[in-house]
């Protein structure tokens, strides 16, 4: 008994050394509730192996999780709402920047003081509740990494814009221009001078923009609310842990990275479950001709978009054989709806996407929607409306599994053509089918492996020995200019010298030609 007992004792006490349980704090400042799944997904896979965590985002939650406190500010939700409000699809077929870059500066630092000011917030920050790891939004880290201040603890990022390299950068990865698209623009990694060029003033005037919102306005945010002692925000960051990059080469490009990073793309995927009995009994309706779904994502808004492009899409949608799934969040009945055309406030979309009747998938390209149609292996014909959708759209246009129209120019025929062409061209389907192989053959899963690499940095307490130190280094060092100027004034100096020793030896050898023939003329005479 006493032997059977020594076991059991010595049984738990490795599983207990084994085990990091830490109390984890979650934070996203991301202005679309897409930024809310990766962390949600890691919070699923982390739960179960005994760790706490607490999530601070501007998203109510929508379900329980054991494990999970949501805290979700009254005021940075009602904040953020307010200025989401608004009609992205509209101003991108006018032609105009959906969001102002302008408006996007003002975003970061009014939403970082309101978060900061709101008592739910304040609460926490007063409690004595304390943190082992933090894992903030790699997308807007800045305003947050006042906790890190605070609870003076490791933290991570997860990096949820895939294409957005800024966190990467600063924490000394290279991110060349050359081969490193802008997010909001339709570049690709292979740009011919002109593009090259373009993407290079594009990150230019984004980095300068971006600088003069961290340095001159969310700095004194922070400050103000964790003490005019906190560091600069940019020299925090650079000490980031671990960064899960919400990316992998095969759906987005491939890149050089620090041993601190780890892609993690498709960490929210699913196989497909069976869908709700009117959905299915509507799908099956459709015959062999099966079924597209419809659907602009959770930033873009379907029930906001102008009346004429809603009739454009009905007029489009009663031209086809298949039936059209719509995500429209709209209470009102339309009118004027096709019959083969159902409407749903919400759909469960990966679900969707792996029904076998799906034909097409028609998305406004964000980023996650993107990782589940290569993941369920469903072409797609994209409408970019802003931010990193035109990147998004023109990766998948490349690899050969997409195309993409313009709001700013699209017509019902366009769209006709489109939509018939990525299901009849068997090109579109084979392609996708070859890079949902490629996305899905790997060893193990994005999950597992964010899970692996979060309790690594509990286990080594913050893991700096995986830190690069070009995370400290100037663009000057970073890139040897440096050393380029000390080599050619090194190159000049030994230019002069052996112009002066040049210059002495001809001025010698001239000396002594001439003295030579002034004797020879002495003896002559």
């Amino acid at each position: 008994m006493d032997v059977k007992r020594f076991s059991l004792m010595t049984t738990f006490m490795a599983v207990m050394e084994l085990c990091t349980c830490a109390n984890i704090l979650m934070i996203t400042m991301g202005g679309t509730k897409s930024h809310k799944i990766p962390f949600w997904e890691l919070a699923r896979g982390l739960i179960p192996r005994g760790h706490n965590i607490t999530f601070i985002s501007a998203f109510p939650s929508d379900f329980l999780m054991e494990g999970l406190e949501e805290i979700t500010p009254t005021s940075f939700v009602f904040y953020v709402k307010n200025f989401t409000n608004w009609d992205l699809v509209g101003a991108k077929i006018r032609g105009e920047e959906p969001v102002h870059p302008l408006d996007m500066i003002r975003y970061g630092y009014e939403a970082c003081d309101v978060l900061l000011s709101d008592p739910e917030t304040k609460d926490l920050l007063y409690s004595q509740q304390t943190f082992d790891l933090l894992v903030l939004d790699g997308a807007y880290p800045e305003c947050a990494l006042g906790f890190v201040k605070h609870y003076n603890v490791p933290f991570m990022y997860i990096n949820t814009v895939g294409f957005y390299t800024g966190s990467l950068s600063l924490a000394g990865n290279p991110a060349p221009y050359s081969v490193t698209p802008f997010l909001a623009r339709p570049f690709t990694d292979s740009m011919n001078l002109l593009q090259r060029t373009m993407n290079t003033l594009w990150h230019l005037a984004a980095n300068m923009l971006h600088s003069f919102m961290v340095r001159n306005l969310i700095q004194e945010v922070v400050r103000k609310h964790f003490g005019y002692d906190v560091p600069p925000v940019y020299d925090i960051s650079r000490n980031v842990s671990f960064i899960l990059q919400n990316a992998h080469a095969t759906v987005t490009y491939p890149r050089a990275y620090l041993p601190n990073v780890a892609e993690i793309a498709c960490i929210h995927c699913k196989r497909a479950k069976a869908l709700p009995d009117d959905l299915e009994e509507f799908i099956q309706g459709s015959g062999d001709a099966g079924f597209i779904y419809f659907s602009m994502g959770s930033s873009v808004k379907a029930a906001n978009m102008p009346e004429y492009l809603r009739r454009m899409l009905m007029r489009v949608f009663r031209q086809l054989p298949q039936r059209v799934l719509w995500k429209y969040e709209a209470d009102d009945e339309m009118a004027d709806l096709p019959t083969n055309v159902k409407l749903g406030r919400w759909l469960p979309q990966q679900d969707i996407l792996g029904h076998p009747k799906i034909r097409a998938f028609v998305t406004h390209g964000g980023l996650l929607s993107m990782f589940e149609t290569v993941y369920h292996g469903v072409p797609v014909v994209s409408l970019p409306v802003f931010c990193d959708h035109d990147s998004n759209a023109a990766k998948a246009e490349k690899d050969g599994y997409a195309l993409k129209l313009d709001l700013s120019s699209i017509t019902a025929e366009s769209l006709l053509w489109a939509i018939k062409k990525v299901i009849y061209d068997p090109k579109y389907r084979e392609d996708v089918k070859r890079r949902q192989f490629l996305l899905r053959d790997q060893k193990e899963t994005p999950l597992e492996r964010a899970v692996y690499w979060t309790e690594y940095v509990l286990r080594h307490k913050g893991a700096s020995h995986l830190q690069s130190p070009s995370k400290n280094m100037g663009v000057v060092q970073y890139y040897l200019i440096d050393v380029a100027v000390v080599i050619f004034c090194c190159i000049l100096l030994v230019w002069y010298l052996l112009k002066l020793c040049l210059k002495i030896f001809i001025s010698g050898l001239s000396a002594s030609i001439t003295s030579n023939l002034f004797r020879k003329n002495i003896k002559i005479e």
